[in-house]
């Protein structure tokens, strides 16, 4: 474990020695302190305390998928690794087909499992008879509006915002079926992902050590925001010191360095050799 983290198991017993008998929240239980301890890890993991995992994951050369990692949240960057170590991206395209048909024994549908929802299977195939889209079918209407340059060749030149962007490939978020539909070349064997994780999730979640006055401070307030015996003024006190240490955590973890700044600064300012 980094030195930077401390174990959710340790703040949760920190906080219980703190607890004074005439505290409101002293006859709180272990297991409800923890419930809220992993759901603010969860809430502030969704932006400020924010893990990227990297993860390479086989495709199924077959459908040409990619399961999802089973801590996922959301999508950073989806590539693949070339000889050189660097990553070249996947550019996502919401525009793959991933749909599903009813799955059908003696040309009728079927329920096997019994929850009330007919069995579907992958039907990724064409709704025009296999008749791919051609010029004069959809594309045509695209042509009054394409500039093409005749002096070098007459495929150069095309409809702005119409395309753009060198990919390796194209991807698409399949969540109902918790997976990665692909459209890349058919020697990927693997590809990366980094992602947003779901740090509730670990067997031994951890917490930075900047964030950990806030996640107490979390745990507090959700402790006292629903009991009807806890004054209205002590429930705001407490939701203000969450947010005011919430801020403060995110201060520190941004925090901008001289040294970026001056490296910012610095892009704009190249020398070229003279002539």
């Amino acid at each position: 474990m980094a030195r930077n983290y401390v174990p959710l198991s340790q703040v949760i017993d920190d906080y219980i020695i703190t607890l004074d008998s005439d505290d409101y929240v002293a006859n709180a239980s272990d297991n409800m302190i923890r419930s809220f301890a992993l759901r603010g890890i969860r809430e502030m993991g969704f932006d400020l305390l924010k893990r990227i995992r990297s993860l390479k994951l086989t495709v199924n050369t077959t459908t040409n998928t990619a399961v999802l990692p089973d801590d996922y949240v959301d999508w950073s960057k989806v590539g693949v690794v070339g000889d050189d170590g660097l990553v070249y991206v996947l550019g996502e395209n919401k525009n793959l087909n991933y749909s599903q048909k009813y799955s059908t024994s003696n040309g009728n549908t079927y329920d096997s499992d019994g929850d009330g929802l007919l069995e579907r299977e992958d039907s990724k195939t064409a709704t025009n008879s296999g008749k791919p889209a051609v010029a004069g079918d959809i594309t045509d209407g695209f042509d009054s509006y394409v500039f093409r340059n005749y002096v070098y060749d007459n495929a150069q030149g095309r409809l702005y915002g119409a395309g753009g962007g060198h990919y390796y490939g194209q991807f698409r978020v399949n969540l109902d079926q918790n997976r990665l539909e692909l459209n890349s070349n058919s020697d990927v064997r693997e590809i990366v992902m980094e992602y947003v994780a779901d740090e509730a999730r670990s067997t031994n979640p951890q917490v930075h050590v900047y964030a950990e006055e806030a996640l107490r401070a979390y745990i507090y307030y959700k402790l006292v925001e629903r009991k009807a015996s806890v004054p209205a003024n002590e429930k705001a006190r407490a939701r203000s010191e969450y947010y005011n240490e919430r801020r403060k955590a995110n201060s520190r973890m941004k925090s901008v360095t001289k040294e970026e700044i001056l490296k910012t600064i610095r892009k704009n300012y190249k020398q070229a050799p003279k002539a």
